[in-house]
């Protein structure tokens, strides 16, 4: 029964995390309708924030490389390669001097 409310709530939270307030609210409903002891709340609690975390890097790294793939796509050159041109430029600005 623990298993199926979990995967249902992973489901339906997605990737938001919850708050402390909805934490206690959920822990309280969890102790009430399903009648687990409150350390068995708390246990199932923390493996839903933890997974929420975990969702929530996979999609920020997702994003990141997405966003990567769209600046290269469109020419536009990273941080690290603007400063490798900017060294080369002075370079050659003090070869001509």
């Amino acid at each position: 029964m623990i298993e199926l409310f979990e995967k249902t709530l992973l489901t339906a939270i997605g990737a938001a995390t919850l708050t402390q307030k909805k934490t206690e609210d959920l822990l309280k409903e969890l102790r009430e309708k399903l009648n687990v002891s409150e350390d068995e709340g708390k246990a199932f609690l923390k493996r839903i924030q933890d997974a929420v975390a975990q969702n929530q890097e996979k999609l920020q790294e997702q994003a990141r490389e997405e966003v990567r793939k769209a600046s290269e796509r469109m020419g536009l050159v990273t941080t690290e390669e603007f400063e490798k041109l900017k060294k080369k430029v002075a370079q050659l600005e003090k070869k001509l001097k």
